[in-house]
């Protein structure tokens, strides 16, 4: 009954835990893209050298750089639109 007094119901450490390894599953996934993605584009196949040579280095840097650039801006962008469609904006969502 505490949400008839303006309380939020309390999670229960299922929800919790369901909750955490959701956020674990989904950083796990954008990490293995972003070896994927940036080792494809940035590091030779063929392995001629042990290390990194300074242009593979830079690569790397610049393309991790960007992904997260990208991955904050597509997240904002989604929880923009989020944020309208519970506002009651949008196309029908009234104002005329």
């Amino acid at each position: 009954m505490s949400f008839l007094f303006g309380r939020q119901p309390q999670i229960s450490s299922e929800q919790k835990i369901a909750q955490a390894e959701a956020e674990i599953d989904m950083v796990s996934d954008m990490y293995s893209r972003l070896v994927a993605s940036c080792s494809k584009k940035c590091i030779d196949s063929t392995y001629r050298e042990p290390d990194l040579n300074k242009g593979e280095s830079v690569c790397l840097d610049r393309c991790v750089a960007k992904f997260f650039e990208v991955n904050v801006k597509v997240s904002e962008k989604m929880q923009g639109e989020a944020q309208n469609r519970q506002g009651g904006g949008g196309m029908f969502g009234g104002g005329m």
